[in-house]
């Protein structure tokens, strides 16, 4: 038994490269100029299949597992409670991942009429100075550097592709999420974030 546990993040981190940008999986993590290069270059939106809706976890509480703020302090999902919340997992190294961040930092830059909160965890395993020069270098300004580098949540949330974005009612319950990348300007994404308040 303990030997598996100690085989977990492992496994984990097998399945989360295998889920994500397959060219870009031999790029090691703290190298992140080699593992941006070719989102930089020559991929686009429309080298990734648009996100797939999954609401089979509708109306579990969000993970107590905490993780790092933008200021390296330990903060957990219930910190957020009391406006509906959209985590985006996602790593410096993941092709789609990097590409639905303009989408995103807009979204996260908007006022929402419910409170709405927007925030991205990197589940990258470097040091968080990794995490914020990665998004200053690429002009995300409304999105903080969360890092969860054991990925703790990831595993208590049982993802194993990134991106994975969950959308969080006001109590912390999940209404759905989207598996890979999203176009979060987008109107269907309208009508999805709305769901949040039907709960």
């Amino acid at each position: 038994m303990r030997l598996s546990i100690l085989f977990l993040p492992a496994l984990t981190m097998g399945l989360v490269l295998a889920g994500c940008d397959r060219q870009n999986a031999a790029a090691p993590q703290g190298d992140v100029a080699n593992a941006a290069a070719p989102v930089a270059g020559n991929e686009t939106a429309e080298d990734y299949p648009t996100g797939v809706l999954d609401r089979s976890h509708a109306g579990t509480r969000a993970p107590d597992e905490a993780f790092a703020g933008p200021d390296g302090q330990p903060v957990r999902l219930a910190d957020f409670r009391g406006h509906p919340l959209l985590v985006n997992m996602w790593a410096t190294w993941c092709g789609p991942c990097v590409i639905e961040l303009p989408s995103l930092d807009a979204l996260a830059g908007q006022t929402h009429p419910n409170g709405l909160k927007v925030i991205a965890v990197s589940q990258d395993t470097g040091g968080h100075d990794q995490v914020t020069g990665f998004l200053a270098s690429h002009n995300v300004r409304n999105l903080a550097a969360y890092q969860d580098n054991q990925m703790q949540a990831m595993t208590s949330l049982h993802l194993d592709t990134l991106p994975t974005t969950i959308l969080y009612d006001a109590e912390g319950r999940e209404v759905w999420r989207m598996t890979g990348r999203a176009e979060w300007d987008s109107e269907r994404v309208a009508n999805l974030l709305r769901e949040a308040d039907a709960r």
